[in-house]
């Protein structure tokens, strides 16, 4: 009998038990064909097998449902309690090919009754595979994709409708992680087809956030809160936000965006959006343990997550929508949203990737500068190299538009936040709020009476009648604080470029700006004109230089940049030191008491390299956080065999056409890595700098002295802050055995440039403080003079010896940092001088510390 007659024959007998497998001979014979070509047998392709096109291919469309029951039931057979899948194993090979033809059948155009796809249907419920009740085995997509051609020509019968219920009941139920895509998409294609099924004309098929994340909780929520004819137009919004994929979105979808968002209404679709994204930006990772038994023994993990891939595909395409918008508010909020995206699950990388590169792609793309103001702060706030790149691109694309340069493009996106040098008056039915910017990321807000007298609080009446008005100052508030230390930090980034600016640039987009104003007032300027040069400051409304009042009006022609310390000789930065600390002038950031680099006689006769830095054992996660935020890019160095075991930090001085290099060396040590497999401990090595593009060394006598002098500044930054010898409990607590000279050596060694500009400090200050009377600076150590005993800080590193017999004393900087808060620094920004000030009020009176773990210290001798 022919194996078409046997089918045939098996066809017409069909009545729900197994009828043996009418297959047999035809699989067999596709078997021997396969083997022959000798490939594993994963790589089988059926319309590449001879047998498959001649024999299967002409098979009736019954008899190829058939086929797929008898493969469902043959690879559930095998799978089922086998765990061998040898390429030798004929069982295993006709298993995998049974499959791939199974997959390969429901791709084809078939003529399936409601009776074909009930049966394939039930028995997906009814075998199993690999022992597992997960219905996601199976291609059950391909089958739903067979559904909707069947029944673009006919209506579905109620059996038909019940399994497909049936269906996505059990599919909700599944718990796949690793197909929780796959299984939205199939929920959503089932839902589709059950409502256009039924008698819903002239209305929009329901469409939800699927997955069970608090996403889909608190924006089901929203929407179900909807009246029926705003909910009918979300849910074509929400269907339109599905179709969101790949990296940016094509025209057609911004434009039907619109369209859609529109007939909902824009004001109220910012309001809805908004509020998901600022929900989204505050949501926590959600860590989740699980217990499993294996052999009686109970072993525990957990899973840390932040929202299911499939909602976050469609909040991406809401993001995406809002390219329409230009609001301070919304685009606020998305660089709010971004930052939280971009924020590193520990083990896994940054929590929603596809989401921060939306807000990016949106704020690169809406009208006006506002996005482009906040894509730089966002720049200085987002460590992965990969988004800096994405930032600038479109950074650049902007300032290319405009016709200006990157820096200047920074410049004019500046918000002012309709600020006046520096303040903003708010008037409420008498009452005035006044909003100052005091401070780097610090605002005040005033109240006062209709009679001019202060008020501590918000008034009653502000609260009831003008709540809409008071939470729009409040989000003001907000920006202008984050605004504020971004933009204190992108000043300190200038350093490195040396650039200039026209007077008219300067007074637009600093002395004047309402939110510059606070940073360009309190710095140093160098202004030229016509072979001029005089280093100023502005105070009392007027610039003023070390001599007296500036001696030629700036004007049209005058050319503005920060003065910096290396160009200047040591007297006139001792002047301008001491001009700060008499006038108790905070700066915003170092600039008068900035370390100064200069090449020394070893790095002369290296020509080419400095290890000024080298040999400094450094906490590796701890040094790439600062490192990025500093403008450097290094990629973390592992355990694992992935060819390296060094790394170079670098840093692009575009200005200059040269890239920095800090070059970082594995310490490979036992058990001194993280859960990951990340080294917790670097060696520094040398600093060299190379022509950009061609990397070709260049001698050190050939880097321009800014560029010199504050590219070591940043690694001697690294190596002050990341460097184990600052820590007081590494000493005792499990760090390196064979780095314990080390961490003696730094703890307690030479000063540092940093170091030695925080002695300089304090020989102007200690004067004028109440602690100093019983405190002097000696050699590398303040030394002060408690009730107890004497206590020796280290300038540097701000560990402490106790005399006479220096012997250590551990101080956790968290319990006492506050002591020294109201202490005047003449700039913002080093937490080791507060440290350092902080331990010493304490010390002076030693006999009122009341904590147990250091009074232990201090009376055992």
């Amino acid at each position: 009998m022919s194996i078409l007659n046997a089918i045939k024959k098996a066809v017409s007998s069909i009545s729900g038990k197994d009828s043996g497998n009418p297959f047999e001979q035809m699989m067999d014979e596709m078997y021997r064909e396969f083997v022959k070509t000798n490939v594993h047998y994963w790589e089988f392709k059926p319309n590449e097998n001879e047998v498959f096109k001649q024999q299967v291919v002409s098979l009736s469309d019954k008899e190829k449902v058939l086929l797929l029951q008898t493969a469902i039931k043959s690879i559930a057979k095998f799978t089922t309690g086998n765990n061998s899948w040898s390429s030798n194993d004929k069982e295993a090979l006709l298993a995998n090919m049974y499959d791939s033809i199974l997959r390969h059948l429901l791709k084809m155009r078939l003529s399936m009754d409601d009776e074909d796809i009930i049966g394939v249907l039930q028995m997906f419920f009814t075998y199993r595979r690999y022992n597992s009740s997960s219905l996601m085995h199976w291609p059950i997509a391909a089958v739903i994709g067979q559904v909707e051609k069947q029944l673009k020509t006919r209506a579905a019968s109620k059996d038909l409708l019940e399994i497909l219920s049936s269906l996505k009941d059990r599919v909700q139920k599944d718990q796949h992680y690793y197909a929780a895509k796959e299984q939205a998409k199939i929920i959503e294609k089932i839902d589709q087809l059950l409502f256009s099924s039924t008698n819903n004309q002239g209305l929009v098929k329901p469409t939800w956030f699927v997955a069970n994340d608090d996403l889909a909780v608190h924006a089901n929520a929203a929407i179900e809160a909807m009246n029926d004819t705003d909910r009918q137009q979300w849910f074509k919004l929400m269907q339109h936000a599905q179709k969101a994929s790949g990296g940016s979105p094509s025209k057609k979808y911004v434009d039907e965006a619109k369209t859609l968002f529109e007939a909902f209404g824009a004001a109220k679709f910012k309001h809805v959006v908004n509020d998901w994204f600022v929900y989204v930006a505050s949501l926590k990772d959600k860590v989740t343990e699980y217990t499993n038994e294996h052999n009686g023994q109970v072993y525990t993990y957990s899973n840390t997550t932040f929202l299911t891939a499939q909602n976050l595909d469609i909040l991406k395409g809401f993001i995406w929508m809002c390219v329409h918008f230009h609001d301070k508010n919304t685009l606020f909020n998305l660089a709010a949203l971004a930052e939280r995206a971009y924020r590193k699950i520990p083990g896994q990388g940054p929590a929603a990737p596809s989401v921060g590169n939306a807000c990016i792609y949106v704020l690169g793309n809406v009208k006006g500068l506002d996005g482009v103001g906040l894509l730089s702060r966002l720049k200085l706030r987002i460590k992965q190299n990969n988004t800096q790149n994405l930032i600038n691109k479109y950074m650049l694309n902007a300032a290319e538009k405009q016709g200006v340069s990157l820096h200047e493009i920074e410049d004019m996106a500046v918000d002012d936040f309709d600020l006046e040098l520096g303040s903003k008056t708010y008037e409420f039915d008498g009452f005035k709020a006044v909003l100052n910017h005091v401070a780097t990321g610090k605002t005040e807000l005033l109240w006062f009476k209709p009679d001019g007298s202060p008020q501590k609080s918000v008034p009653a009446v502000v609260k009831e009648k003008h709540a809409a008005k008071l939470k729009k100052i409040k989000d003001t508030i907000k920006q202008v604080e984050l605004t504020s230390t971004a933009q204190r930090d992108r000043i300190d980034r200038m350093f490195k470029s040396g650039r200039s600016l026209r007077w008219q640039q300067f007074q637009e987009y600093y002395l004047n700006h309402g939110l510059m104003c606070l940073f360009a007032r309190k710095m140093i300027w160098t202004l030229e004109e016509g072979g001029k040069k005089e280093n100023v400051l502005y105070l009392d409304d007027q610039w003023v230089s070390l001599q007296g009042v500036l001696s030629f009006e700036p004007g049209e022609d005058t050319l503005v940049r920060l003065w910096h310390p290396v160009a200047s000789s040591v007297q006139e930065i001792s002047d301008w030191r001491n001009f700060l600390v008499e006038r108790e002038i905070v700066q915003p950031l170092k600039q008068a008491f900035r370390e100064v680099y200069l090449l020394t006689d070893a790095e002369i006769t290296t020509r080419t390299y400095s290890n000024r830095m080298a040999a400094h054992i450094l906490k590796q996660h701890q040094f790439n956080s600062l490192a990025k935020t500093r403008g450097w890019k290094y990629s973390l160095l592992g355990s694992y065999d992935d060819g390296r075991d060094n790394e170079i930090a670098c840093i692009e001085l575009p200005d200059y056409g040269l890239t920095a290099e800090f070059w970082i060396n594995e310490v490979n040590a036992e058990d001194a890595y993280n859960d990951t497999g990340i080294w917790l401990y670097v060696a520094t090595d040398q600093v060299r700098f190379v022509r950009t593009g061609t990397r070709t060394v260049i001698e050190l006598l050939d880097v321009p002295a800014l560029a010199f002098s504050e590219v070591m500044r940043d690694v001697d930054l690294f190596v002050g802050v990341a460097s184990v010898g600052n820590d007081p409990q590494w000493r005792d607590s499990g760090g390196l055995p064979a780095y314990r000279d080390y961490w003696q050596a730094y703890s307690f060694g030479d000063l540092t440039e940093v170091a030695k500009t925080r002695k300089s400090i304090l020989e102007r200050m200690l004067p004028r403080l109440k602690v100093g009377k019983v405190a002097t600076i000696r050699d590398k150590f303040l030394v002060v003079k408690g009730k107890l005993r004497t206590y020796k800080i280290h300038i540097g590193s701000t560990n402490i010896l106790m005399e006479p017999n220096d012997q250590y004393l551990c101080i956790v900087p968290g319990r006492s940092t506050d002591n020294a808060s109201t202490l005047f620094l003449p700039f913002e920004g080093d937490n080791g001088l507060s440290v350092i000030l902080s331990k010493a009020v304490l010390l002076a009176d030693d006999d009122k510390i009341t904590d147990p773990t250091i009074t232990s210290q201090i009376n055992t001798r």
